[in-house]
């Protein structure tokens, strides 16, 4: 039988990543993400799969972040009881990310039925946090460049993808096959993670496009980060500064200890990580070792670089400070979570300062703020925005379009296909045009729900 694969998600967007890839009656997973942003893009986080996740034989992970990872406490539940195959890294990431999210649904779910503001009554989580620990479980541990096989004749190999703690790329061999999907690519030049490795040879490519109309500026971050931080020192702001917990949290930080230590910011300024998930990532850093540029100092360093903000009350708490200061808070597009209140409370003054870090996917309040809207609804109510609107370009964790090229280059054979996935229409159309004209070789952006034989 062929060798196929059905894009359940992340194609012609950057969210809900989800590849099914069949041979001989057997069906395997490769990445399990929630859907994010657009109303109707969220919607499908509620639409059935198309098979039971009872029949679903394996699945792999390639990352902890939730648009890779985020359904998988909704498949368990409803049936998948087989092993997660991923990274020691990606695994720790997960057990703080997935119970998480299932806690923040309940929350949302919760809020909505106090305030009568949902179409259903009652809103429901889409799981809970229960469900996440549960899914945690199933998960199975491969060490990086170790070949295992997760069903008989399906053979995976994980490659460094760079991107983040445990991010991994999947050579996947079957059916005489070999398909290697890029999961999120990170960047040579990150200031945290290790560059990916070169790809193994392949037949069939799926490569991530989140970037790839684009090319990141030369200037490094701190050239970027330093001015703006020095600006809201001076007129005694509030910097509000959505991060994804895991990642780009960590860049932020370490960027802001090496401003003070330069003196191109005040030493004095005062920075707070309010997120659990955030406090808890940061802490990993110390267990994997080897894994990122740091050594054990410079850790120490990032631990200790902002006041670390656990509960709702300190949270609450931050609001009744005065003079100066930066709050990084999850979640990194807007979309949820403790950065909201502050957000609601500071946005409306213009000595103030929102920071966003890196892609902001449309329909989110940070792609709406990237936009330049003068006013987001938060909670029920109408925010008006007068604080200044910062967008860093160099902060991201993403491969842009140059290296994403050059990483297919480095293969030693063009492959016979390229699938352009996780990016935006616009983002993963010029990378097909590109890779098509550069590299000579077939390039696809393929649909949601299309079935592709390799």
């Amino acid at each position: 039988m062929d060798v196929s694969i059905t894009f359940l998600g992340g194609a012609s967007t950057v969210t809900g990543s989800k590849y099914l890839v069949r041979h001989n009656g057997k069906s395997m997973l490769v990445d399990c993400g929630l859907f994010q942003g657009y109303k109707q893009l969220r919607l499908r986080n509620w639409q059935p799969l198309p098979l039971p996740p009872g029949q679903i034989d394996a699945v792999l992970l390639t990352h902890a972040h939730l648009d890779h990872s985020g359904y998988l406490p909704l498949l368990t539940r409803d049936g998948y009881h087989r092993d997660i195959h991923t990274t020691p890294g990606t695994r720790d990431l997960c057990a703080i990310l997935l119970p998480d999210s299932g806690h923040l649904q309940e929350e949302d779910a919760a809020f909505l039925n106090r305030h009568r503001l949902s179409s259903h009554t009652p809103a429901l989580p889409l799981y809970t946090r229960l469900d996440a620990l549960h899914s945690l479980k199933q998960f199975k541990v491969h060490p990086l460049h170790h070949r295992f096989d997760p069903l008989p004749g399906w053979h995976v190999t994980f490659f460094n993808a760079g991107h983040i703690l445990g991010a991994a790329c999947v050579l996947l061999e079957v059916g005489g096959r070999r398909i290697l999907l890029s999961g999120d690519l990170g960047r040579p030049d990150d200031m945290l993670m290790n560059p990916p490795d070169a790809p193994p040879q392949a037949d069939t490519v799926l490569i991530e496009s989140t970037y790839g109309d684009r090319e990141h500026p030369q200037e490094a971050l701190l050239n970027e980060l330093g001015p703006a931080l020095q600006r809201l020192a001076t007129r005694g702001g509030v910097a509000v500064v959505p991060v994804f917990a895991v990642g780009r949290a960590q860049v932020v930080l370490h960027a802001i200890g090496l401003l003070k230590a330069r003196g191109a910011i005040p030493a004095h300024l005062k920075v707070f990580l309010d997120s659990p998930m955030a406090v808890s990532t940061t802490g990993l850093y110390r267990h994997h070792l080897g894994e990122h540029r740091l050594d054990a100092r410079q850790v120490n360093t990032l631990e200790h670089g902002a006041t670390m903000v656990q509960t709702p009350e300190q949270s609450k708490g931050l609001a009744r400070l005065h003079g100066p200061r930066v709050i990084l808070a999850a979640s990194g597009m807007a979309t949820g979570g403790r950065v909201l209140h502050h957000l609601a409370l500071h946005a409306g003054d213009h000595r103030n300062m929102i920071i966003l870090t890196g892609h902001q996917a449309p329909g989110t309040r940070g792609g709406r703020l990237a936009e330049g809207e003068k006013s987001i609804r938060i909670h029920g109510q109408d925010v008006a925005v007068r604080a200044e609107v910062v967008k860093l370009s160099t902060a991201s964790a993403h491969a842009d379009g140059n290296q994403l090229v050059a990483w297919l280059r480095s293969m030693e054979h063009a492959p016979d296909q390229v699938f352009v996935v996780h990016g935006e229409m616009a983002a993963a159309d010029q990378l097909r045009q590109r890779i098509g004209h550069e590299l000579r070789c077939r390039a696809t952006v393929p649909e949601h729900g299309a079935t592709h034989s390799l």
